[in-house]
């Protein structure tokens, strides 16, 4: 009896031990399907992967060529991530994509977006806008940084000549002179808006900044000496290593055909005021075309001179054509007229001079834009 007991004892762990056998066999089974279900998956999105890879080296060349169309930007490199989820950005409110766009500190990062996204950064024909997402951020950055005035004096906004892009990127960044010329000046402590001279006459130039529509105004801040102040056309080509121990634009005419060298579109054909200046020390006017025109030394309708301690305005209005010269926050008058075309602010300094260049408002601005 006791024999039978142990047998039963003995087929019921073992049915029991079957049973869990048979149990954790299913369970495996099950994880295998499971597991080569994914794998099957992940087969087909690799066999897709071709495609999509051709599809997103479309789109990259399309941003491209945008880029360059928008002459004004440089156009960055673009890495492709294949990726195997998109989203479609026509279903979401404009308004809640452009706030959260907002959030990029620059229009560095505002340019990379539009780059890498077309969603972002082409136009949306559905949209009540008439630029893409990503200018649209970049116009209400530069109504939250701009001044009354400099706002009534932008440019009209023409896609691929003049964009909020490059409108935000100049706000982004204080005048300063970018590139000196001659050997004798340097800046004052690093500072680039800053320039001092250290020996023979030489100039500095705010390439940086090219004004070719609308109003600009600059300040200049006489710190030490007579320098000469004023307009100049954009030179990008010219090499600064090749003047020597000088360099002025008005007067300085065994440089004139290197100068002129330099012509481009940008300066356009209606002005052959190439050069325009302010002499500090009596107020006086100079101007010049580079060749068989030139002015120096002459008195105008507001002549006035200025020493150290004096801030000197300009405002060029390139749709008036005018350059009008403001003292100490009073307006002097037009020293000259009949600009049209591409200039930058420029200053020319010889020993001990010393000056800063700002941006600044015209004084009054009603009388400004009516001048």
């Amino acid at each position: 009896m006791s024999a039978r007991m142990a047998d039963d004892g003995r087929a019921k762990r073992l049915k029991t031990a079957e049973g869990g056998i048979a149990a954790a066999s299913a369970a495996e089974v099950a994880e295998l399907r499971r597991r080569n279900a994914l794998l099957e998956s992940e087969i087909d999105q690799l066999r897709q992967l071709p495609g999509r890879i051709a599809e997103l080296e479309s789109e990259n060349e399309q941003l491209r060529l945008g880029g360059r169309q928008e002459g004004n930007h440089e156009v960055l490199p673009v890495v492709l991530v294949p990726a195997t989820i998109t989203v479609d950005l026509s279903r979401v409110d404009t308004s809640l994509v452009a706030q959260i766009s907002s959030f990029l500190a620059t229009s560095h990062e505002l340019r990379n977006l539009a780059l890498t996204c077309k969603s972002f950064g082409w136009f949306q024909p559905t949209s009540s806008l008439n630029w893409s997402l990503v200018e649209e951020v970049a116009r209400q950055e530069v109504c939250s940084k701009a001044t009354d005035f400099e706002m009534s004096s932008l440019p009209q906004y023409v896609s691929g000549t003049m964009t909020w892009l490059s409108i935000l990127n100049r706000f982004e960044h204080p005048l300063q002179f970018d590139v000196l010329l001659g050997d004798g000046i340097e800046y004052r402590n690093g500072d680039k808006a800053t320039i001092q001279g250290t020996g023979n006459t030489s100039t500095a130039l705010s390439s940086g900044h090219v004004m070719s529509s609308g109003s600009h105004y600059a300040e200049y801040e006489i710190i030490a000496g007579e320098p000469f102040i004023g307009v100049v056309r954009p030179m990008p080509g010219l090499d600064a290593r090749s003047f020597g121990d000088f360099c002025y634009f008005v007067g300085d005419e065994f440089r004139y055909p290197m100068f002129l060298a330099q012509r481009s579109v940008r300066w356009g054909a209606c002005s052959n005021v190439h050069a325009c200046e302010y002499g500090c020390s009596l107020g006086r006017m100079s101007w010049t075309d580079w060749g068989d025109e030139e002015r120096l030394g002459l008195g105008w309708e507001g002549r006035d001179g200025c020493g150290t301690g004096d801030i000197i305005g300009m405002l060029l209005n390139l749709d008036e054509g005018t350059l009008t010269v403001y003292k100490n926050s009073r307006r002097l008058g037009v020293l000259k007229d009949g600009l049209s075309g591409s200039y930058c602010w420029y200053a020319t300094v010889g020993e001990d001079d010393m000056v800063t260049i700002k941006r600044g408002v015209p004084p009054n601005i009603d009388n400004a834009m009516s001048t």
